[in-house]
């Protein structure tokens, strides 16, 4: 390609020129989509769980297992951070990936607000910048840092089928979403004499190990 300079003599333009920029668009695109957006969603309420009676049996691979309901579970929420875990274990194969998920301030004030959030080893984490910038997330009675610890939770997501695996896969940061299923308890065997267990938390107030929702998710829906 070429174009004509000031002086009337044509000038050859490298093909690089127009090809670099748009490989460089296409890469922030690519990782704006693959990473998601911060987002805020206000007037999110919170999870409801119910009590709830009932088992699956499913197989993979080796593995026999047995996924008892603890809890109907149904959670609009606003997707934090999410995480993929390689399917090399049988937790991977259950729930390849997790989502950290908040609602109530967290949610509304998740824009305004510089929270770092993360996710590692099956937990999540999150900081933030100065103490003080979180005051708009404090609930009545408690501090903040106690109300984005009760307003959030890491969540192992393990779909029923493959319509609602297909639409876990499609979640990002920032989405706002609507998840329906149950909290479960996992027994499970394997070959050799393995066994394998996952208990879920009943409670958005627990903290530390054992306090992530083992979430069998039957309907899934982003909202926006």
């Amino acid at each position: 390609m070429y174009h004509i300079n000031m002086y009337g003599q044509r000038k050859e333009r490298s093909i690089f020129t127009f090809i670099i920029p748009i490989a460089l668009l296409l890469v922030a695109l690519f990782l704006l989509y693959k990473g998601g957006r911060r987002n805020a969603v206000g007037g999110i309420g919170e999870p409801i769980q119910t009590p709830e009676s009932g088992h699956i049996e499913r197989t993979i691979d080796e593995w026999r297992l047995l996924i008892d309901y603890d809890y109907a579970y149904d959670i609009e929420a606003l997707v934090l951070h999410t995480k993929n875990y390689p399917e090399t274990d049988i937790g991977g194969k259950l729930a390849p990936k997790d989502l950290a998920l908040g609602w109530g301030t967290v949610a509304a004030y998740n824009k305004a607000i510089n929270f770092h959030w993360s996710q590692s080893n099956r937990w999540y984490y999150w900081s933030c910048d100065t103490y003080s910038e979180m005051e708009p997330v404090s609930l009545p009675g408690m501090d903040a840092a106690t109300s984005v610890s009760i307003q959030s939770a890491n969540t192992h997501v393990i779909a029923a089928d493959s319509s609602v695996k297909s639409v876990i896969n499609r979640i990002r940061r920032g989405d706002h979403v609507h998840l329906k299923g149950y909290l479960v308890n996992i027994i499970g065997m394997g070959s050799g004499g393995k066994s394998f267990s996952w208990n879920s938390s009943i409670s958005r107030t627990d903290s530390g190990n054992g306090a992530c929702e083992v979430f069998y998710v039957t309907e899934a829906k982003i909202l926006k």
